[in-house]
């Protein structure tokens, strides 16, 4: 019973620990907050990245410099306004959503954390309308957060379509879990990983999901 007990604490102290550190490294405002707890208000999935997740990818956006970014899985926004917060005054940010209903949860939330004149939402499949973007392009990061079985066709299209030291991150990259399953989906997300790590310099890293960061060569 003791080393259970012991296990039980260290199991709740570690969750402890990472709520603390969420909230002194990567609390939210009006803004944010809206977006993070929009799935639950509008009867969406709440498959959206973490704050700290959402944090580093504000970071990563800054490091990198850059002007031109493309997300594909936008949910409620939440990601966006991140990315969106760290581009210079005359930066884009493209973001895919197949779904209508979310794109306008989306685009209202986007709307009042200030960051609307700087985010296009695109609503469609990914496969579709990621070509309609070569024209912007090259971009400097595209992250991925949509559904798992096209990733290895969201990575080609980023591998096409970044420039030279541009950054590649993709979410839920140990599948949930369920990365060497013998299904469809964990050998689409094999493939990604394979792929990726052929045409990048990357390193999965390990968040809650694993999330793969990659720059182009």
């Amino acid at each position: 019973m003791a080393d259970k007990d012991s296990r039980a604490g260290e199991r709740y102290a570690g969750e402890s620990i990472l709520d603390w550190v969420s909230n002194v490294h990567a609390g939210h405002d009006a803004g944010l907050e809206a977006a993070f707890t929009a799935p639950d208000a509008e009867g969406m999935p709440a498959i959206q990245v973490g704050p700290s997740e959402g944090k580093f990818l504000q970071l990563m956006v800054r490091l990198a410099g850059a002007a031109r970014v493309v997300e594909v899985g936008t949910l409620a926004g939440y990601s966006a306004i991140h990315m969106a917060r760290a581009l210079p005054d005359d930066g884009r940010l493209w973001t895919i959503e197949y779904e209508p209903g979310h794109a306008e949860v989306a685009r209202r939330n986007l709307r009042l954390a200030g960051v609307a004149d700087k985010v296009e939402v695109c609503v469609g499949a990914g496969l579709d309308i990621l070509p309609t973007l070569n024209e912007h392009g090259p971009f400097d990061v595209v992250f991925i957060d949509a559904d798992k079985g096209n990733y290895p066709g969201y990575g080609k299209w980023a591998e096409r379509n970044l420039r030279r030291g541009g950054l590649l991150i993709a979410d839920n990259a140990y599948l949930f879990g369920n990365l060497m399953d013998d299904s469809e989906r964990g050998a689409a997300m094999r493939t990604f990983h394979e792929q990726t790590a052929a045409a990048f310099d990357s390193v999965c890293v390990p968040t809650p999901d694993g999330m793969v960061v990659a720059i182009k060569r």
